[in-house]
């Protein structure tokens, strides 16, 4: 279903991008596009027809846009990265099996503790002589 829906949206992409290119130019910034006497979209009911076409083909890419969203976010589990019970393998020697830690993302990003060093006196001490 997805598949049907990416396609008519893609149909609905190209539809739009030639009436677009189609429609006259009415600023002339570049110099072009403007004035002219008969032609192709010289008639009133052309440039309708043309508005009123974008407008339609606007709506469905807007819809399909839409549904396409919402039939992903359907599909997708919710799931916590910091509550997983498996993490990526570390990096290990070549020929050996992967480590894998046990626990959750923050278990394996914690730090090995270090030994503890001797504790600092409280305060300064002055020299003692022998």
């Amino acid at each position: 279903m997805q598949t049907v829906i990416i396609v008519i949206h893609l149909m609905l992409v190209l539809g739009l991008i030639g009436v677009v290119l189609l429609q006259r130019s009415e600023g002339g910034g570049l110099g072009i596009g403007g004035g002219g006497g008969g032609g192709f979209m010289s008639s009133r009911g052309t440039t309708n027809l043309l508005t009123r076409t974008t407008a339609i083909l606007a709506a469905g890419f807007f819809v399909t846009s839409l549904f396409l969203s919402w039939l992903a976010n359907y599909e997708r589990t919710p799931a916590s990265i910091i509550n997983s019970t498996t993490s990526p393998a570390p990096i290990s020697q070549p020929g050996s099996a992967p480590q894998v830690p046990v626990g959750g993302l923050l278990d394996s990003l914690k730090k090995p503790e270090a030994p503890a060093a001797p504790s600092a006196p409280a305060a300064p001490q002055a020299p003692q002589s022998k």
